[in-house]
């Protein structure tokens, strides 16, 4: 089993949440996956949650990351500012019953935009502990939400949120292309089509119904639609990195929609460099680590 458990790390995100024995070291011996997300829970609801996990591990000590510490969630743990780092996040980690731990997210509150982000920042910086990543990179976390993080000498800098994942899944279920995008999403040439489009388009509203038009005037095959107009939205958000040719994008996450980017980034004249998983244990063990 490779040692005692010594806390729990729980990865607890908005549909679904990971939890994980650690040993003192920082091995994981063992694990729970499910869909006890913040969405299926009320407030009153964690205690229950928590002491369920605690027998189902054997061990008390619980600390947490994700949107449980969200206004959605158990208590809202505010954000840290960036630049933000492991030893920031630990300091800020709010404790919100014994032995209970929530680590916070980081926020963008002046310049040019506002951004919050609750989860990715430890994966990012857990890649950093282990060496899995360059103190000073740039990173790509593809899902719901697509993150952009740049980091500076181990710690977090700027991030961009695009919600590229989230506006495919609504304009494929509603409105005027609904009904179209039903084929398969997948790498090959409609799709690589999609990406140069959206690369190139400096309107994506305007490229999305060239998909209903392409499909109507015989110049886009029903059953590429899906996969073109998937490529649009990814090449679109890609396309916003003028900097993918300076240095390697580190590459968080697996999967199929992790493939996609990574051939969208290569497209696009950069280099995707795949982080191996197992950075959110390393980040939440190194806060455990400083408060322990």
């Amino acid at each position: 089993m490779g040692g005692r458990a010594a806390y729990i790390a729980v990865d607890w995100g908005t549909t679904n949440r990971r939890a994980y024995a650690m040993t003192a070291g920082g091995v994981v011996v063992d694990t729970l996956q499910d869909e006890c997300g913040v969405i299926a829970l009320k407030p009153g609801d964690y205690p229950g949650a928590i002491a369920t996990l605690r027998d189902r591990f054997g061990v008390q000590t619980i600390v947490a990351a994700g949107m449980v510490g969200s206004t959605r969630g158990w208590r809202e743990a505010p954000y840290i500012d960036a630049p933000a780092t492991l030893h920031a996040l630990g300091a800020a980690s709010l404790d919100v019953a014994p032995d209970v731990q929530i680590i916070p997210g980081v926020a963008l509150r002046t310049g040019p935009r506002p951004d919050v982000m609750r989860g990715e920042e430890v994966q990012v910086l857990g890649a950093i502990s282990t060496g899995a990543a360059p103190p000073t990179a740039l990173f790509c976390q593809p899902g719901t939400h697509n993150k952009w993080i740049e980091t500076v000498d181990g710690a977090i800098t700027d991030f961009a949120t695009v919600m590229t994942g989230e506006l495919f899944a609504l304009v494929r279920s509603h409105g005027i292309l609904a009904g179209m995008l039903d084929g398969p999403v997948a790498d090959g040439v409609a799709f690589r089509d999609g990406l140069r489009r959206g690369r190139e388009s400096q309107h994506l509203a305007a490229a999305l119904f060239e998909v209903r038009a392409g499909v109507l005037l015989d110049r886009l095959a029903p059953a590429d639609a899906a996969a073109y107009a998937s490529g649009l939205m990814i090449g679109a958000d890609v396309g916003t990195r003028a900097d993918l040719g300076d240095r390697p994008v580190h590459l968080l996450g697996g999967g199929a929609l992790a493939a996609l980017y990574t051939v969208a980034i290569t497209e696009a004249g950069g280099c995707a460099v795949t982080v191996p998983d197992g950075s959110t244990t390393a980040g939440i063990h190194a806060i455990w680590s400083s408060r322990a």
